[in-house]
């Protein structure tokens, strides 16, 4: 049996990688160098959690709300889902319309804390 000592040089670098003590030296392939940084989510960016249409709107900007308040109707896949807020506050921005088609992870709504 023929070892093969043919080098495949991918051109990505070489990285040291710790695990449970042990130290490896690897190439991270394309799509872990591609990936997208983590983000913490952010309470007052209202996003859609998948593609949808905007058929209906409840709000506009500048709007006081309570926790609790239906904000949008998002319909996707013929379901009809109320955007409700998620804490008392003001709408800071409105990033949609009635009739808007929305991508996943759109940011519909931005609200901005009210302290009471």
């Amino acid at each position: 049996m023929k070892e093969n000592n043919k080098s495949q040089d991918t051109g990505l670098p070489m990285k040291e990688l710790n695990v449970d003590e042990a130290v490896y030296i690897t190439r991270l392939n394309k799509m872990h160098t591609l990936r997208k940084p983590y983000q913490p989510v952010n309470p007052s960016m209202l996003k859609s959690f998948m593609p949808g249409n905007i058929p209906e709107v409840f709000v506009k900007k500048g709007d006081e709300v309570k926790e609790g308040d239906t904000l949008l109707i998002l319909e996707a896949m013929k379901m009809k889902n109320r955007i409700l807020a998620p804490f008392d506050g003001k709408v800071k921005s409105l990033n949609v319309k009635v009739g808007d088609t929305v991508p996943k992870n759109h940011v519909l709504i931005e609200l901005k804390a009210t302290n009471v």
